[in-house]
């Protein structure tokens, strides 16, 4: 059955045209009402239009037979037609009109519900609600045959911009042939690698490293010292993420106090701790390398020594009189003496020396290049030694420190006697008895400069040579020690001991 009815005598409005009323029977039609929804339509209706189902054939006849048979066939077939394909698609209709994208008004306008529901953004990727009021991005994929989902996180933590990311990198990874699910088990594990391996975990690896290889404390000492300067800037920095303005923060620091041969250490020192990272498959590469040249260059000076026979002289006899301590005149004395590396004697201990065969061996431990290193001691030496014995003997330490006898006298300690004797710093220093040593004994052309440098414990390139060095030149390195300290006492005259 149909009716037509005049827009302004049924008052749907003026200028809307005809409202129609469609009622009638189909008999192969769905026994449901279906009504037109305006919101799926990309024009706004000019007339209202119900159908539905209806058996008043009297209503019928009357409308068709009696009044316009042919307008109301027409219209019969169009009503016919809108009730066939309402009837067979709105449920595809609806489900194209739920997958429509979300957006973040949508998102946070929706309410939980008492079962969770699946609010779909299209390729896969939908928002699921759950009843608690959680909202949890999600994806549904297939792979090999079988449905999959993975989880991208909470809305808003991520957001709708961030979910799409992940659902195309999804995607891609599926182009691929690799499971999103295994690759996101992958990244998670190499994220916690990398916040595990921070620059202060991998430098304590190094230096942890370089002490069961043997290096010195004094080695040790100074590389934590550097290390710590970097610290509270890339510390807890995962290594793999440091970049080369990050190192150049700490670097600027120590510069910015005139510290250049510091800041130029501790580069080198981070460099270390980089390819510590490399080696041991943690970094894949050193960014202190582009920064060689951003540093500024310190000025090189060389340690004061007194290189000529009557300062030389001048020297002896002021360490011969120093009024100080025991122990730093008697470390003095043999600086004099044997020469060695100040850190080498400061640290000294008793059980290294062989008085009654003249030998002090410095163990590997202690030596700069990691090589026991035998020293012979003429007399003058071991009178010293014998002396200092009765002071310090029942120690462990043959120059304990005042303050606490498991610690040495520092280097300090000598050269501040150096300048109560009247030499300033750049006259004469601890390590500066060695250079004086090494031209005096060269200028002298009595000892092969081969033998001078195995007393000196100057290590070569070459193993064949360093060992023909230890081994050949003994018995000259044992003549040269009686000379030097002959020469000694010659310089002091009368001094007595």
């Amino acid at each position: 059955m149909a009716e037509l009815v005049d827009a302004p005598a049924s008052g749907a409005g003026t200028g809307n045209g005809v409202e129609v009323r469609v009622l009638f029977w189909a008999p192969n039609a769905r026994k449901r009402v279906v009504s037109y929804n305006p919101r799926l339509s990309k024009k706004p209706a000019k007339a209202g239009f119900f159908v539905g189902f209806c058996g008043n054939s009297d209503v019928f006849h009357q409308f068709s037979l009696q009044r316009h048979p042919t307008l109301f066939a027409g219209i019969q077939t169009i009503c016919w037609y809108f009730c066939w394909y309402f009837a067979e698609y709105q449920h595809l209709i609806q489900q194209k009109y739920q997958q429509m994208p979300l957006n973040d008004r949508q998102i946070n306008n929706l309410r939980p519900s008492e079962k969770p529901v699946k609010h779909s953004d299209g390729g896969g990727l939908h928002l699921f609600v759950s009843p608690s009021g959680g909202k949890l991005w999600r994806m549904a994929y297939r792979l090999n045959g079988q449905q999959q989902v993975i989880s991208f996180g909470a809305y808003p933590a991520i957001s709708l911009a961030e979910a799409r990311l992940k659902r195309d990198y999804v995607k891609k990874l599926l182009a691929t042939g690799i499971d999103p699910a295994f690759q996101a088990k992958q990244d998670k594990a190499s994220k916690q690698a990398a916040d595990a391996n921070t620059f202060r975990t991998i430098a304590e690896e190094f230096l942890a490293k370089n002490q069961k290889e043997g290096k010195a404390e004094a080695t040790l000492s100074k590389k934590r010292w550097l290390i710590s300067l970097a610290i509270g800037d890339i510390g807890n920095r995962a290594i793999v993420e440091i970049t080369a303005r990050e190192i150049l923060v700490p670097l600027r620091k120590v510069e910015s106090q005139g510290n250049y041969e510091t800041a130029r250490r501790l580069r080198a020192v981070v460099s270390q701790v980089f390819r510590y990272a490399i080696s041991t498959s943690k970094a894949v590469n050193d960014p202190t390398f582009g920064l060689k040249g951003a540093l500024i260059t310190p000025k090189v000076t060389h340690r004061a020594a007194i290189t000529n026979w009557n300062d030389f002289e001048r020297l002896l006899k002021a360490v011969w009189n120093y009024q100080g301590s025991t122990e730093t005149r008697a470390a003095l004395k043999l600086m004099a003496l044997l020469y060695p590396r100040p850190g080498e004697l400061r640290r000294a201990e008793w059980i290294e020396f062989d008085l009654e065969n003249a030998v002090w061996t410095i163990p590997a431990t202690r030596a700069k290049m990691r090589r026991a290193h035998k020293k012979p001691l003429p007399g003058l030496a071991v009178d010293v030694l014998r002396d200092l014995q009765r002071h310090t003997g029942n120690r462990r330490l043959v120059f304990p420190s005042t303050q606490s006898a498991e610690r040495p006298i520092s280097e300090n300690t000598m050269n501040l006697a150096l300048r109560r004797m009247g030499f300033c710093k750049d006259e004469a220093t601890s390590h500066g008895f060695r250079a004086s040593a090494s031209t005096l004994l060269n200028e002298s052309a009595l000892w092969p400069a081969d033998a001078i440098e195995a007393e000196l414990a100057h290590q070569g390139s070459n193993e064949v040579r360093r060992a023909y060095h230890r081994a050949t030149y003994w018995d000259e390195r044992l003549k040269m020690a009686d000379w030097w300290a002959n020469e000694a006492s010659k310089l002091l005259g009368k001094t007595n001991d």
